[in-house]
């Protein structure tokens, strides 16, 4: 018999769920999650975001936890942080979970 899964806490990871409703944001934390940390700089790279608004959305990554930021020389240098991005994915999980388990209940009840 395995040990009972512990519950994810909402508190927890609604703010993650919060700032990754941003397309902005979601793209900002692909860019960091595949290329590792970046300046600004390369952040706006490609993009037809200006650094001042990608400045404001790392900060609202940095208030969920999602990112982390470094000064390196005269550039800050934004790195991805995994653990919110685990603990949101765990939630989603456990939502799965539940909803797999009543859907197998109402096949039950239906086959009956």
């Amino acid at each position: 018999m395995s040990a009972p899964r512990r519950r994810a806490d909402p508190r927890r990871t609604a703010p993650v769920f919060a700032a990754l409703g941003d397309e902005t944001r979601l793209g900002l934390v692909q860019r960091l999650s595949g290329a590792g940390p970046l300046s600004i700089a390369r952040l706006t790279e490609g993009t037809d975001v200006t650094r001042q608004a990608v400045t404001k959305h790392l900060h609202i990554l940095e208030a969920a936890g999602l990112v982390h930021g470094a000064r390196a020389g005269r550039e800050r240098v934004w790195e991805l942080a995994p653990e919110p991005l685990a603990a949101a994915r765990s939630y989603l999980d456990q939502i799965a979970a539940q909803w797999d388990e009543a859907l197998g209940r109402l096949r039950a009840f239906v086959e009956d």
